[in-house]
């Protein structure tokens, strides 16, 4: 486990007394049968993944960096806020069994759109919330989702949760992929000290899975 791992889980054991390659299109991954793929931020991709992980008709969330400007970057790079990248998950999902719009409202429930400084305890633009739409058709249902929730009245604040074209997506180191199983105690540990699912489970009023 590298020492930025450690880092997570030492800034999460602070806060129970603060807190956490290849270019893909829209095509399938890697020998996967489905044929749509979205592409969100939320903050610390291991919460997103193991999040989006357990909805029906998702295949795979695969954990990476999005929306930067340096070409493969490591973990430590992006976690120094310098690369331009943000954490985020690539969903690869069966159309026929759960929708884009159906995911874009499960993906407003597991974060805080507010924020435009990070996600609960993990701060900087590399925590930033984003929709990266992959075709106008996203384009448009983020658009018109975003503007749905901004008007429901639930938050105080406007929602900072940028939208913006898909570019290229690396994907983070394989002892990231599936944290929440090959690591479950120390994501645990991570996820409750973050600060995440209080806030989640105070704004929707319903238990989060996680």
């Amino acid at each position: 486990m590298k020492k930025a791992v450690y880092l997570k889980i030492t800034l999460a054991l602070l806060i129970l007394f603060l807190g956490c390659g290849s270019g893909q299109s829209g095509a399938a991954h890697k020998g996967m049968n489905l044929t749509h793929i979205a592409t969100f931020a939320g903050g610390c991709f291991w919460c997103l993944e193991a999040d989006f992980e357990k909805v029906p008709g998702v295949e795979k969330a695969i954990s990476g960096y999005t929306g930067g400007h340096t070409e493969n970057p490591s973990y430590e790079e992006v976690s120094t806020g310098t690369t331009g990248h943000a954490e985020a998950v690539q969903v690869y999902y069966d159309p026929a069994k759960v929708t884009y719009q159906e995911l874009l409202e499960f993906f407003w429930q597991h974060i805080d759109p507010t924020d435009p400084g990070g996600q609960f305890a993990d701060r900087g633009s590399q925590y930033r919330t984003a929709i990266f739409y992959h075709d106008e058709e996203q384009r448009r249902l983020a658009e018109e989702s975003k503007q749905a929730l901004s008007k429901s009245g639930r938050f105080d604040k406007p929602i900072a949760t940028e939208i913006v074209p898909f570019t290229t997506f690396y994907e983070a180191e394989d002892y990231h992929q599936d944290y929440y199983q090959k690591q479950s105690s120390g994501y645990q540990l991570y996820r409750s000290g973050s600060g995440r699912d209080r806030f989640l489970g105070e704004t929707w009023q319903k238990k989060v899975v996680k």
